[in-house]
């Protein structure tokens, strides 16, 4: 059995990932790096490139973390992909 540790966003960089149309985005618990993407759904539906998904990523930068940490509680793993369900 493991302790879960609080997950934390020291790191406020994220990046578009084109290839996926999402952003990436990193979370810590303790010396652990987690990585999440938080797909277009999750975003609001920004239009298509990199400006306008990191926009909408910095826009709801709060509401992803807070369920970035829900699902993290959830189960320990390396990649999590958050939807708009996960933002409800």
């Amino acid at each position: 059995m493991y302790s879960v540790m609080a997950l934390e966003f020291p790191n406020q960089s994220r990046s578009y990932d084109n290839n996926g149309k999402r952003v990436r985005f990193t979370g810590h618990d303790g010396m652990f790096e987690v990585m999440f993407f938080a797909r277009a759904d999750a975003l609001r539906n920004p239009a298509d490139g990199e400006e306008p998904y990191l926009a909408a990523f910095d826009a709801a930068r709060e509401k992803i973390y807070d369920a970035a940490r829900r699902i993290y509680l959830k189960g320990r793993k390396a990649v999590y992909t958050l939807t708009a369900s996960d933002l409800t």
